[in-house]
C-alpha cells in the first residue's frame, strides 16, 4: 500500500453517533490518570481528537457532594465522560446528569482492576451480557448524545467472547466500540491483539477504536494497517509524552514523521504539568499527585533512578525547579 492509499484509507474524520471528530485518534480515559489538567496538557498538541475522562462512578456521581472528578476546561472539548458501574438505572441517571457537559459518554465495561472487579464493574460485565446490554440500553434511551463502549477481548484465553459482546453491544445501542486487545487475566502483560480487533471490526457496522500497544506514530499506523479499524485510542503512551496524540495525527493523516520530545522539553512540560496541579489542587497536593508522572517524564535518561528517589521527596515547585536545573546541567556536562 502506498503513501496516497494509506492516506486515502485514512481520513482525518471519525464519525460516532452525530458527532463529527476531525482526527482519528482519542485519548483513552485513565483512572488517576487523565485529570483535566493532563487533557488540556494534551490539547495543547492536538486541537482536534476526543480527549476522555478518568473513570467516573456512577454511584459517587450521584451520591457525594465532591465532584471534582469532573471539573473541566471549555479548550478541552470535544470531550468524553467515562462511567462505571453495573446498575442500569444509576449508571442512566449519571449519564443524564453528564450530558450537559459531554460530548460522548462512554461506558468502561474492560477495566480489569480487582477493586472494579469485585465491585462487579468494569470487566466483570463481559461475563453478563443480558445485565451489560441493560446498561447500555437505559444510557442509550436517557441520553441524546453518543453512547460507546470500552472492553476488552474477554475474561481470559479460555473466554473470549469480545465478538459476541461486540454485537450485543451494537444491537443494545452503542454507537461505536472501543476495545482493549487483551483479556482481563492479562491485565497489561502480554501483546495487544490487534489482529482480534480487525475481528470485531468486520462483526460490527458501529466504528471501532483500537486500544492497546499504540505507543509510537510507527505503531498507531501499523495497528491501522492490521486492524483496519476506524480509529486509535491511546493510554499509556502518553505519560511522559502528551504530545505523541498530535504526533501520530500528523504521521497517519500526512506521512509526516516528527521527533520525540528532547529531555529538555519533557521537563518544560513536566513543570507546566506540576504546575496546573498545584493550581487545581493546592501545591502540596498538586506534586503528591505528579509524584505518578515524574518517572514517565525522565524515562531513560541517565540517573533516573535517583531523581526518582529525589522527585517523590520534593515538596514544593521550587525545589521541582532547581531539580530539572540540575538534570539538565548535569545532561550538558555529561555531553
Amino acid at each position: 500500500m502506498n503513501t496516497k492509499q494509506y492516506q486515502e484509507l485514512n481520513k482525518a474524520q471519525l464519525t460516532i453517533g452525530t458527532v463529527q471528530l476531525n482526527s482519528k485518534v482519542i485519548l483513552a480515559p485513565m483512572a488517576g490518570i487523565t485529570d483535566s489538567v493532563l487533557r488540556q496538557i494534551v490539547r495543547m498538541f492536538s486541537s482536534d481528537c476526543l480527549l476522555t475522562s478518568e473513570m467516573v462512578s456512577s454511584e459517587a456521581l450521584l451520591m457525594n457532594h465532591d465532584k471534582s472528578i469532573i471539573n473541566h476546561n471549555k479548550i478541552e472539548y470535544p470531550l468524553s465522560f467515562q462511567l462505571s458501574g453495573h446498575k442500569p438505572e444509576l449508571m442512566a441517571k449519571a449519564a443524564k446528569a453528564l450530558e450537559e457537559i459531554s460530548t460522548i459518554i462512554d461506558i468502561n465495561m474492560g477495566c480489569p482492576a480487582p477493586k472494579i472487579v469485585r465491585n462487579n464493574d468494569g470487566v466483570k460485565l463481559m461475563t453478563d451480557l443480558k445485565l451489560a446490554s441493560q446498561i447500555i440500553s437505559s444510557i442509550k434511551n436517557s441520553v441524546s448524545i453518543p453512547v460507546t463502549v470500552k472492553f476488552r477481548l474477554g475474561w481470559d484465553s479460555g473466554t473470549k467472547n469480545f465478538i459476541e459482546f461486540a454485537k450485543m453491544a451494537e444491537e443494545s445501542g452503542a454507537d461505536a466500540l472501543c476495545i482493549h486487545g487483551r483479556t482481563k487475566s492479562q491485565m497489561y502483560s502480554g501483546i495487544a491483539d490487534w489482529h482480534a480487533l480487525g475481528e470485531a471490526k468486520n462483526s460490527v457496522k458501529i466504528p471501532v477504536i483500537a486500544n492497546g500497544d499504540i505507543t509510537s506514530p510507527e505503531k498507531a499506523k501499523s495497528c491501522l494497517e492490521i486492524s483496519k479499524c476506524d480509529g486509535i485510542a491511546i493510554g499509556r503512551g502518553i505519560l511522559g509524552d502528551p504530545g505523541l496524540i498530535y504526533r501520530i495525527e500528523e504521521y497517519i493523516q500526512n506521512d509526516n514523521l516528527l521527533p520525540e520530545p528532547t529531555i529538555q522539553e519533557r521537563l518544560e512540560l513536566a513543570l507546566i504539568h506540576c504546575k496546573k496541579e498545584a493550581e487545581l489542587k493546592g501545591e502540596i497536593h498538586g506534586i503528591k499527585f505528579m509524584r505518578k508522572f515524574f518517572g514517565h517524564y525522565i524515562k531513560g535518561i541517565r540517573n533516573a533512578t535517583k531523581y526518582r528517589f529525589d522527585l517523590v521527596r520534593v515538596t514544593s515547585i521550587a525545589e521541582i525547579e532547581d531539580l530539572f536545573s540540575t538534570i539538565i546541567e548535569n545532561l550538558d556536562n555529561s555531553c
